[in-house]
């Protein structure tokens, strides 16, 4: 008797397999896009955008908007970091990401705006419950979300932090927020 585990289900993609997949029009059309927004403010490791894109297509956000210094594709940094699904997460630049949310909020009818940052002012992520739509905003690696963003947010989200280190990684602590979000609107 042959006893099939979890592993003898899982299936593997090879790298090349991976940065080569890519979804036909049909199979795009039945993916129904999550009141989610995703801004970057400054984020300057394009493998961090790369991945940030992943994350956007794995929980079918609507949008990313890179702001300021993040880069754009096709930067080949952010085209292998997102094993290509740049090219189907709907993305746009802009200078400003205190633009981007002044617009999106005069657009779109209670748009919850939530920083995730550390500061005075936040909340845990484990006292955040999510508003719809929202979007979420990350920023830079070193100096975090701007003051000028800060401003214009709802509020501010943290990561409870027990260890001797501070802070996560901009892409992980993202993720960790975007499925507890996902969470909530599955309810």
């Amino acid at each position: 008797m042959k006893i099939i585990g979890v592993r003898d289900k899982m299936i593997k993609l090879n790298a090349r397999q991976l940065r080569t997949t890519e979804p036909d029009e049909t199979e795009m059309k039945k993916i129904r896009k999550n009141p989610i927004y995703i801004i970057l403010d400054d984020v300057l490791d394009t493998y961090n955008t790369g991945a940030i894109f992943r994350l956007a297509d794995a929980v079918a956000a609507k949008k990313i908007y890179l702001c300021g210094q993040t880069e754009t594709p096709p930067n080949p940094r952010i085209k292998k970091a997102s094993v290509n699904t740049w090219k189907w997460v709907d993305w746009k630049y802009s200078e400003t990401a205190a633009g981007v949310i002044k617009n999106l909020k005069l657009k779109i009818k209670n748009l919850s705006v939530v920083a995730i940052e550390q500061s005075k002012g936040s909340i845990s992520l484990k006292e955040y419950n999510p508003q719809f739509p929202l979007a979420l905003v990350v920023g830079n690696e070193t100096y975090g979300v701007s003051k000028e963003v800060l401003k214009v947010t709802d509020s501010i989200v943290e990561l409870p932090m027990s260890g001797v280190n501070k802070s996560l990684n901009v892409m992980v602590t993202l993720g960790i927020v975007l499925y507890r979000v996902i969470e909530y609107l599955q309810r």
